[in-house]
């Protein structure tokens, strides 16, 4: 699927690791489908940079990958694209 055919209201639920939190997070949000596995990642509504450190903060264009975790399948962010 190209950049071309999505259109700005197609988003995902995607999981961006954390950063310093001392064991493996993800967390939630969604994210701008821009292609097969690439999203723009976006921001939830109490996205605060000073509390968590998103490993892929919002605006960044990710590859994504889908992996199993806790009984569910989930769409992770896993590269950055530049």
């Amino acid at each position: 699927m190209s950049a071309e055919m999505v259109s700005s209201t197609d988003t995902v639920e995607i999981y961006v690791p954390l950063l310093n939190e001392g064991t493996d997070v993800l967390r939630p949000t969604r994210g701008l489908l821009l292609g097969a596995d690439v999203v723009q990642v976006l921001a939830t509504t109490d996205y605060d940079p000073a509390v968590e450190e998103w490993e892929f903060p919002p605006g960044s264009r990710v590859r994504c990958v889908s992996e199993f975790r806790g009984g569910r399948q989930l769409l992770i962010a896993r590269n950055r694209l530049s």
